[in-house]
Order: structure tokens, then C-alpha cells, then sequence
């Protein structure tokens, strides 16, 4: 059976050596590894979008981390912001299971992909603009593919916001002038000419710096899911 054209660019995804830095980084944590993980064998590529082909909501985060995206082969799986973002999904049932520790573990999402706009781990958890602007077309590709169901997009954090609105544009959708600014809770409609618009959420990052912190707590992150679920037409548990 022929894969599916998501299948595909996945594929294509974790094959792509555009940025030397980031791939120099991301081989080298692979070859070095964390010694917490010392036994196993890292992804060290391009982690793709994790969920289903006909979603209706999009999760839109930075980049994979080092010791976890980067080790795991699948986003936001194997580190504490996965733990955050994935007990949420679970809580609100669009997730099978409130973990995400390797890619073959049996979690599946209900009606949410989850993605970023940088697909390899950076140094520093910190990609330039450089990098930012060379990965986009992956991410441009990725919302034309979903575009027939895509309802509604989660952008986590202000980096993410601020390099998904140029993908979005390119997409198809109109992105307001002036840009809608980042902020936790944020939301504007992003119209198309030749089809549905897209309901666009921003939320606080599932960092650690926010989680420990209280700037982002699970109750708020619920709150902001419920919603972005809601507009995307997915129904949800009511979960405190």
C-alpha cells in the first residue's frame, strides 16, 4: 500500500541535512548521549509531526529537545515539557494516554497533530532566525497537506507564534495586518479565500522555565486546549 502523502513528507522530514549546526548538534548529543540514557540508540535526525492525517487541530511548538525529541524520534516524547503537554491531552481526551516516553509505546492523539517549526534540536534550545526561516517550507507543506481538515492551531510560546504566522500565510490563510501580537490565551481567525479559516490560539510554552514556575499551570493549559478543541469542532473530557 502506498503511503500516505503526510507519511511521505515525514520521511522526507528526517532526512533533511539543510542546517550544518543543527546537524552537528543534533549527531553529536546522539553520539554523546545524556548518561541517564546511555543505553539507547538516539534518533539524532529531524523529528517530523506526530498524529493523525485528518486532524483538526495543529500543536504548534519550537523545536525537539536534545535528550528528548532528539532521542526519542517523536515530538515532545522522552522530556518534562512531553510530560506537561501530553497529561493535558490526555485529561482532556484527545490523547490515549497521559505519557509519551518512546515512539513506539502505543500512544495515539484523537484529531490533534502535533508539529514545530524547527524540526531539529538546537543548541541551546535556541535555533536562528537563519534556521527558523530554511525549515519553514517543511512546515508550509505540512498545513497544505492538512489544510482539507485543519480547523484550529495551538501555537506554543512567542518563537513559535512569530514562525508560524509567515507558514500559515504561505498556506493559504490571511494572517491580519498588523500581525496579531503573542500572548497566553490570544486568539483571531485567520481567513482563505478558497476555504474554512483557521481559529489560531496562542498558549504559554510547556517549558520547564513555565511549568516549574507556575506561568503555566495544568489547569490553565486544559483551559486553552478546551477551547482550541472546541473551535476545531473535536469534542472533550470536563476535566477540572
Amino acid at each position: 500500500m502506498d503511503p500516505s502523502p503526510l507519511s511521505r513528507l515525514d520521511r522526507r522530514i528526517a532526512g533533511c541535512r539543510a542546517c550544518p549546526r543543527l546537524v552537528e548538534w543534533r549527531e553529536e548529543v546522539a553520539r554523546t548521549k545524556r548518561a541517564a540514557f546511555a543505553d539507547w540508540t538516539y534518533w539524532g535526525r529531524p523529528v517530523p509531526g506526530f498524529g493523525p492525517p485528518d486532524a483538526r487541530l495543529l500543536i504548534v511548538g519550537l523545536a525537539p529537545a536534545a535528550h528528548g525529541g532528539n532521542r526519542t524520534g517523536r515530538m515532545f516524547t522522552g522530556d518534562r515539557s512531553g510530560d506537561v503537554l501530553y497529561r493535558a491531552l490526555y485529561d482532556v481526551g484527545l490523547a490515549s494516554r497521559p505519557t509519551a516516553t518512546h515512539a513506539d509505546d502505543g500512544l495515539e492523539l484523537y484529531g490533534v497533530r502535533v508539529t514545530s517549526p524547527v524540526h531539529c534540536a538546537p543548541p541551546a534550545n535556541k535555533p536562528t532566525p537563519e534556521e527558523r526561516d530554511a525549515c519553514r517550507p517543511w512546515l508550509v507543506r505540512e498545513l497544505h497537506l492538512l489544510r482539507p481538515t485543519l480547523r484550529a492551531a495551538l501555537v506554543l510560546g512567542a518563537f513559535g507564534w512569530q514562525a508560524a504566522l509567515p507558514a500559515f500565510a504561505e498556506a493559504g490563510w490571511t494572517v491580519p495586518r498588523p500581525r496579531p501580537a503573542f500572548a497566553h490565551g490570544a486568539r483571531t481567525t485567520l481567513d482563505a479565500a478558497d476555504g474554512p479559516g483557521l481559529h489560531l490560539f496562542g498558549c504559554f510554552h510547556v517549558s520547564q522555565r513555565n511549568t516549574f514556575t507556575g506561568r503555566l499551570t495544568p489547569g490553565m493549559l486544559r483551559d486553552v486546549l478546551r477551547t482550541a478543541a472546541g473551535a476545531a469542532g473535536l469534542d472533550t473530557a470536563k476535566t477540572g
